[in-house]
């Protein structure tokens, strides 16, 4: 877009140059057409900045284009857990290893944000794709479809209002540390500001899949955020059923989160999950409904984070995931891989080269309990990724 602006204005800029030149030969009319000349390349140049609100302009529209392009390597010790670091398949013998590299770019996306001006306030529109299809395939896969009234309304899909996104823990593998609600949602959301800092916002959202109702899911959220400390509260409330119907149970979570910035470049946050029949909103995907009872869960995260200079960034990050019943996510079909404990340490740093190209690197380790026999399984896995973002 930038590149095509410039060409125009310097075609233009140099055909200015040689009719001046020429200008002391010509008479009025000419200079009449220099005028008119000269003002096309003014308009030429003040559009070369692009509109004030996006990358783009269509009528009363403004676009912009966002993304990134991101390429992940990694090595399993001991399970290859595939593209993310799925810990749920630690111990299952079908994926032990003495070694495996991997790499992925689907984590790569883009997306286009658009904002037209309009009684009701700025109505705005989000759409976002990235390369995650099932199956380990590159496949564009939506992420966000939504649309924004003013500062209050989300109509479409975004991140559930159950989510705790300003303490969301920093990784570079896709998930991030288990013993956190992680999903985007269909839903309707009204949010309003109290002062500069709070908001309470509440919605209606569609269930996740692992919850097999077609009920919908009532959420509400309180955040105070003023840049050096966060705190959050959010419940959620709806109906889980057994994936063959027989059993419906009342599904109800609270999440508690808190940030604080202690010092200059440093960061220390938490969050803690409860709540009956919320697996499926979790990292570790834990079955709602075990053996016809609900199931229970608790989850937190823990991490600590410090900027080294202006351009390395280190942390670290712990997770774990509770269940009261033996929950099944990932099964070899002999019902030895029931699990009520999952844990995930990350270890990772971030090196800005640029503006938009970041350099990272992370160690994480992932342990599953083995509900059945007892056993504990740990794993081990390294990674290395490119990011550059526009």
């Amino acid at each position: 877009m930038f590149t095509k602006r410039k060409k125009a204005i310097l075609l233009a800029a140099t055909a200015f140059s040689v009719t001046s030149t020429l200008a002391f030969a010509q008479d009025a009319q000419t200079q009449a057409e220099l005028d008119a000349l000269r003002a096309r390349v003014e308009a030429l140049e003040a559009s070369s900045a692009g509109p004030a609100n996006g990358d783009f302009r269509i009528g009363n529209t403004s676009l912009d284009v966002y993304g990134y392009i991101k390429a992940d390597f990694f090595y399993d010790f001991d399970f290859d857990q595939g593209d993310t670091a799925f810990v749920n398949v630690i111990g299952e013998p079908s994926t032990a290893t003495s070694g495996t590299f991997g790499s992925t770019v689907r984590q790569s996306r883009i997306g286009l944000r658009t904002s037209t001006p309009s009684a009701l306030g700025d109505i705005g529109g989000q759409l976002e794709l990235d390369l995650f299809a099932s199956d380990d395939a590159a496949e564009l896969r939506l992420r966000h479809a939504n649309i924004t009234i003013g500062d209050n309304w989300l109509i479409g899909q975004y991140w559930t209002n159950f989510q705790p996104l300003d303490t969301y823990p920093t990784s570079v593998e896709f998930n991030g540390p288990v013993g956190i609600a992680f999903a985007r949602q269909p839903q309707i959301r009204y949010t309003n500001s109290f002062g500069a800092n709070t908001e309470f916002s509440v919605s209606l959202e569609e269930n996740v899949s692992g919850s097999n109702s077609n009920d919908p899911v009532l959420t509400a959220a309180a955040e105070y955020n003023d840049g050096t400390y966060v705190a959050r509260i959010s419940g959620l409330y709806g109906k889980a059923e057994s994936s063959d119907g027989a059993t419906e149970v009342d599904q109800w979570g609270v999440t508690l989160s808190g940030s604080v910035r202690p010092w200059e470049g440093g960061l220390f946050q938490v969050n803690y999950v409860t709540g009956q029949a919320i697996g499926p909103y979790l990292i570790g995907l834990g079955n709602a409904i075990v053996n016809g009872e609900a199931n229970d869960v608790d989850g937190y995260t823990i991490e600590f984070r410090q900027d080294l200079g202006e351009k390395w960034n280190v942390g670290i990050a712990y997770g774990k995931e509770d269940y009261d019943l033996a929950t099944n996510s990932f099964s070899d079909g002999t019902g030895a891989l029931n699990f009520t404990e999952l844990e995930t340490i990350h270890v990772n740093a971030f090196y800005q080269a640029t503006d938009s190209l970041t350099l990272s690197a992370e160690y994480i380790y992932g342990e599953r309990n083995d509900a059945t026999t007892g056993d504990t399984f740990d794993g081990n896995r390294v990674q290395l990724a490119a990011q550059l973002n526009f």
